[in-house]
């Protein structure tokens, strides 16, 4: 009687649905969650507007043309652990080769800025 309760049970409660696959990279060599974060930052800061879409997948775009995937992340990397403050930030903060990898992408946005906004 267990037995064939513990399957009724079995059988009755489907499998969980498997996790899905990661992105493939976008045509920028960007997964498309990178580029869709992105945009959707951009846009809480710029509106959510058409033209704020518009401007903000501009920018990503321009961003991405000037910046490969692995060096956006590690930058942004960077620049995140210099906003937590403390010993750990100056860490980051002081070494020059960490502070080129943040300095690129800020050139970057800049360069976005310039062209999109």
């Amino acid at each position: 009687m267990l037995l064939s309760t513990l399957a009724a049970v079995a059988v009755a409660t489907p499998p969980p649905a498997p996790a899905p696959p990661a992105s493939p990279p976008s045509s920028t060599g960007y997964p498309t969650e990178a580029l869709a974060d992105y945009v959707i930052g951009c846009m809480a800061a710029n509106g959510q507007t058409q033209d704020a879409l518009r401007r903000c997948s501009c920018s990503m775009d321009t961003i991405a043309s000037v910046l490969p995937y692995d060096d956006y992340v590690k930058a942004q990397t960077v620049i995140a652990m210099r906003g937590q403050g403390g010993e750990r930030a100056a860490l980051f903060a002081d070494v020059p080769q960490l502070r080129a990898m943040a300095q690129k992408l800020r050139a970057a946005q800049v360069e976005a800025d310039f062209r999109c906004f």
